[in-house]
């Protein structure tokens, strides 16, 4: 078995693919059900957006604060945390400081509907 696909459910499927749009520096890599769905390939696998139905949309209470009892958070590796810090400041991202993370490693950030993800520079694990 192998990895393929990590998804997140949106309210604001346009605003939350302008958003990933931006993060990754990339357009959708999928040509089909493009108003409710968007699949990014991002370094061997793929993140993607799925918009909420609309009726259950409706009934949900989404914002811009972090939210920190989400049971998921993605982490994306990059090459160069500095660099990258710069460009999400860059792009107006709201970023997270955490006593507990080297800042030289890696940093959270927050998406317009409150999901926290993280960039590091290395994996924990990894090292």
């Amino acid at each position: 078995m192998r990895f393929y696909c990590a998804v997140l459910y949106v309210k604001d499927f346009p605003r939350m693919l302008t958003f990933y749009s931006e993060l990754f520096g990339a357009k959708a890599a999928n040509t089909e059900w493009t108003d409710t769905w968007a699949r990014f390939d991002v370094g061997g696998a793929s993140f993607a957006l799925h918009a909420i139905p609309a009726d259950i949309a409706r009934e949900l209470q989404v914002s811009s604060v972090p939210r920190e009892n989400s049971p998921a958070k993605f982490i994306f590796q990059v090459d160069n945390i500095a660099e990258e810090r710069r460009r999400v400041e860059s792009l107006k991202i709201p970023t997270i400081e955490r006593p507990w993370q080297d800042p030289s490693e890696s940093f959270e950030a927050v998406d317009p509907e409150g999901n926290i993800f993280q960039i590091s520079a290395q994996i924990r694990d990894q090292i």
